[in-house]
C-alpha cells in the first residue's frame, strides 16, 4: 500500500527546499525550477490519490506555474515543460489556465518542431483550445516509432474526432501500459496522462469509467 500523505509531504518538503536554494545562474536555475515543478506535480497527484482534492489542485497549479517559470532559460525543444503544465492544469480542473499554457506551447513553435514530443505538445494544445481539426491533423503526424505510447496517440486522435468507442479502447490500453511500468516520475505511481485525457474527454461529453490502483478512487 502506498502512503499517499507521506509521499505528498515528502514532495512538499523537496519543493520548499528547492525554492529556498534557487540559483541565480540561468541554466542552474531552470534545472532547479524543473525539479521543483516535478516535486509540486508529485505533491499534487499524491494529494489527489489521498482524496485531498482542494489541496491537490493548489499543488498541480503550482507545478504548472513552476514549469512555466523554468522555460525562459530552458534548452531549445524542452517540450516536456508545457506538456507537464497543460496536464497538471487539466487534472486540477483549471481549463482556463490550461488554455493559457496551450497558447504558450503553440507560440513557442510546438507544431513546427521536428520533435515528436513537440508535436505531442501541439496536439494536446489544440485539444485544450478546442481546435479538433488541427489536433486531428497533428495527431496523424505523430510517428509510430516515437517514444510516445501508441495508446496515447490513438487516444488523442479519437478525442479530436469526438469518437467515444476508439477513445475508450485506447485509454484502457494506456491504463494497462501504466500498470506495467516499474518506474514513475518522482516515484509517484499515478497514471497522470490518463487523468489529463479523461479531463479532455469529459469536456467532449465522453465518459469512460476507469478503475486502477494508479487512479484516484
Amino acid at each position: 500500500m502506498v502512503d499517499w500523505d507521506e509521499l505528498a509531504e515528502r514532495a512538499r518538503r523537496r519543493f520548499e527546499d528547492g525554492e529556498a536554494r534557487l540559483p541565480e545562474d540561468g541554466d542552474e536555475r531552470q534545472r532547479q525550477l524543473t525539479r521543483m515543478g516535478n516535486t509540486a506535480w508529485a505533491a499534487g497527484l499524491s494529494l489527489l490519490m489521498s482524496g485531498r482534492r482542494a489541496e491537490a489542485e493548489v499543488w498541480l497549479r503550482r507545478a504548472a506555474e513552476t514549469y512555466r517559470r523554468s522555460w525562459p532559460d530552458a534548452p531549445v525543444g524542452s517540450w516536456g515543460r508545457p506538456i507537464g503544465a497543460m496536464k497538471s492544469r487539466l487534472i486540477a480542473g483549471d481549463l482556463l489556465g490550461a488554455r493559457g499554457d496551450a497558447e504558450w506551447a503553440l507560440d513557442a513553435g510546438a507544431a513546427e518542431s521536428e520533435s515528436p514530443i513537440g508535436h505531442y505538445a501541439a496536439v494536446l494544445a489544440r485539444l485544450v483550445l478546442g481546435d479538433e481539426a488541427a489536433a486531428g491533423a497533428l495527431a496523424g503526424s505523430l510517428p509510430a516509432e516515437s517514444a510516445i505510447p501508441e495508446s496515447v496517440t490513438r487516444s488523442l486522435a479519437a478525442l479530436a474526432a469526438g469518437d467515444a468507442a476508439p477513445y475508450e479502447t485506447a485509454v484502457r490500453e494506456l491504463v494497462a501500459d501504466f500498470e506495467s511500468r516499474d518506474e514513475f516520475l518522482e516515484d509517484t505511481p499515478v497514471a497522470d496522462t490518463v487523468l489529463a485525457l479523461q479531463a479532455l474527454a469529459m469536456e467532449r461529453g465522453i465518459v469512460v469509467p476507469l478503475s486502477s490502483p494508479l487512479l484516484p478512487c
